[in-house]
């Protein structure tokens, strides 16, 4: 009963923070269609600080009606004025309040790259187009089979909807597993690593070619919870997770990353993949270690 209650408790304040904040940030973000120049820089400031704000009440919601012990590595040398890719497994919905806790307001307000059909969602849509989160498009092959004309648009659309990086410092967050980590997907896969699914080396190659040379360092964020089970987020609402590790390391992001073509470059593609595989090789290594402080 206790647990019932906390959940719900929490889960009302935090719609109330929703409800509350989702007004101004719509604000900002219609005031955003009708400015130019730096005005529009302003109102996207304006979207971000609204963001923020609302993240952090969340931050402080949790921290005064669950129990939850939030262990932060890393941290200390974040900068907001710093561009960062982030990379992170996945293993939950609770990873996305656990990046909350450990990166709000110690780096620009993190971003996702957005399929461009998402962009109509009602006022979700509007609230991710303010706070400018990159909507790309991507074509298929097969598509490109059809039209090879069009080789290199969908990245020429991302890198234009990226401009504004140019200008402002960007978090943009990438799951190179592209889904949440399941024992059953992990068996699927025959993943060679213990505690991780396979990384999905195209989507970190498209925001590097799109973005690389906007992004100062990657961030390598392994979250670990203190369960035999992925918590889910109603774990969270209730008190039912009593401690999380979030360790960050911060890594040099070099040019050779973006310097290629990766769909038509197959050395290239081979190096970028290398890199990826090294990454998780060391994190799988790091979840192993961070488990058994747990244990």
């Amino acid at each position: 009963m206790r647990r019932l209650l906390t959940g719900t408790c929490v889960a009302l304040l935090l719609l109330l923070n929703t409800l509350v904040l989702i007004v101004p940030l719509l604000i900002c973000a219609l005031t955003k269609l009708v400015l130019k120049g730096r005005y529009r820089d302003y109102a996207s400031a304006g979207v971000m600080w609204v963001a923020e704000t609302w993240a952090e009440i969340d931050k402080r919601i949790f921290a005064a009606c669950v129990p939850t012990q939030w262990d932060i590595r890393g941290a200390e040398n974040l900068r907001r004025d710093t561009s960062y890719l982030t990379i992170s497994n996945h293993q939950s919905w609770v990873d996305i309040p656990a990046l909350m806790e450990a990166l709000n307001r110690r780096t620009p307000f993190f971003k996702f790259f957005l399929k461009k059909e998402l962009i109509w969602v009602p006022l979700l849509g509007l609230a991710w187009w303010g706070l400018d989160y990159p909507f790309m498009k991507r074509y298929s092959k097969a598509f490109l089979a059809k039209h090879p004309e069009l080789k290199g648009k969908d990245l020429e659309i991302t890198k234009a909807a990226c401009e504004l990086y140019k200008r402002q410092p960007v978090n943009v967050v990438n799951y190179l597993e592209g889904t949440r980590f399941t024992a059953a997907k992990h068996a699927q896969q025959g993943s060679p690593y213990r505690y991780l699914l396979k990384p999905k080396a195209g989507g970190v190659a498209f925001v590097l070619a799109a973005m690389g040379a906007q992004l100062d360092a990657l961030l390598d964020v392994t979250i670990v919870y203190q369960s035999n089970r992925a918590p889910g987020f109603w774990d969270l609402l209730s008190g039912s997770i009593s401690r999380v590790i979030v360790d960050i390391q911060v890594r040099p992001l070099e040019p050779t990353l973006w310097a290629g073509d990766y769909e038509g470059d197959p050395a290239f593609r081979q190096h970028v993949q290398e890199w990826v595989n090294q990454l998780w090789q060391e994190k799988d290594a790091c979840i192993g270690r961070l488990r058994d402080e747990l244990k």
